[in-house]
């Protein structure tokens, strides 16, 4: 369905001087979703502003892990075959982003493994293999194996691991340092430390505001729409090289190119602040005793944070209901990173060019 379109031209998002006081498009939040949206209107020609209330990568979007793991391939839907879609772009998505702003992302496609249990599992992962067959591109796909060549490989009890070759790895903030960095450099400016209201924007606006933005959009629809959900990761000091990432006992446990390993996270319902805690030291604790060669890593950050999650477990997308000319993109989750840049794709044809291409499932409806 059509949504509204906007004039290239002749918008002040926000009173007083800027040297971008006529942007097209307003993008609040300093996330990886509002960031690569503000990315993709540059890409097009848009002038952009970025507001962010604190600090680039100051909520959920400045962890560790990076880990940009598809869906299981089957039951195939839309959702996973919109994330597989995200997952495709994302190679020539971020090295534009590091070509424009001169830094690194941290961007790498070196796959992933898991332990399997035993014969039975192994069995069982035969119709997981098969669906990635047929959803996957050939040289992507999963298999079993038994010769694993990357240090970090756990043991596994049954003397097999699932590989496949379309997980990939982001460096979180070197990521968004990155696309702040591409921004700039696009002529787009990225303001720091500004609160604003909705009111305070005639539109368009794009709000990629986390958790604070779900709780608005709640309060305002009178309906909850999503909730935050704690996580909390580690980085350890270890140079694992390009090794595959591991997916064991429901940990993410992944190299990146600088020298680290960043493990985690957990899934919190139930908090009552956003600090790190004694669950973080059994997230370590049981990431040292799946890879040995992390035994003696030292962990040189803790994390934590509050993750945006919508009610359908699908980002929610489109125009704030009631609000003309101001839309929505949050509720990432746990795959902000790997769903961004289509997202991005996604919400600059609604913005730009009127054109609603929002999947349904991930429709703010």
């Amino acid at each position: 369905m059509p949504g509204p379109s906007f004039p290239a031209k002749g918008r002040n998002p926000l009173p007083g001087p800027s040297r971008t006081e006529n942007a097209d498009v307003t993008v609040v939040g300093g996330g990886i979703l509002g960031l690569c949206c503000a990315w993709e209107m540059i890409r097009r020609g848009t002038r952009i502003r970025v507001i962010e209330a604190e600090r680039i990568g100051a909520g959920s979007s400045g962890g560790h892990v990076g880990a940009l793991a598809p869906h299981a391939p089957e039951n195939w839907n839309a959702k996973k075959a919109f994330q597989l879609d995200s997952l495709l772009m994302a190679e020539d998505f971020w090295a534009g982003i590091g070509a424009a702003s001169g830094l690194p992302t941290g961007y790498g496609r070196a796959g992933r493994a898991q332990p399997v249990a035993d014969a039975a599992e192994a069995e069982r992962l035969q119709e997981r293999i098969a669906a990635s067959i047929r959803q996957w591109p050939a040289h992507m796909t999963m298999r079993l194996t038994d010769r694993p060549t990357a240090p970090l490989f756990p043991h596994s009890p049954s003397g097999l691991w699932l590989e496949d070759g379309l997980t990939a790895r982001i460096n979180p903030r070197a990521a968004l340092a990155a696309l702040a960095a591409a921004i700039r450099a696009g002529g787009g400016e990225v303001v720091e430390g500004r609160v604003l209201h909705p009111q305070d924007i005639p539109g368009p606006a794009l709000w990629a505001t986390g958790v604070a933005g779900l709780e608005a959009l709640s309060q305002d629809l009178g309906y909850a729409v999503g909730k935050g959900v704690k996580g909390q990761s580690a980085l350890l000091r270890l140079d694992a090289g390009a090794a595959a990432q591991i997916f064991a006992g429901g940990l993410h446990i992944v190299p990146h190119e600088d020298g680290t390993v960043a493990v985690g996270s957990t899934s919190e319902n139930d908090f009552t602040d956003d600090r790190t805690d004694a669950q973080l030291d059994d997230i370590i604790a049981r990431a040292r005793g799946i890879c040995p060669l992390l035994a003696d890593a030292p962990v040189i950050d803790r994390w934590s944070g509050i993750r945006p999650r919508a009610k359908s477990r699908a980002p929610l997308l489109g125009a704030w209901p009631g609000r003309e000319g101001h839309f929505v993109a949050n509720g990432g989750f746990k795959i902000g990173f790997g769903t961004a840049p289509k997202i991005a794709v996604v919400m600059a044809d609604l913005l730009l060019d009127g054109v609603d291409a929002i999947p349904d499932g991930f429709r703010l409806a």
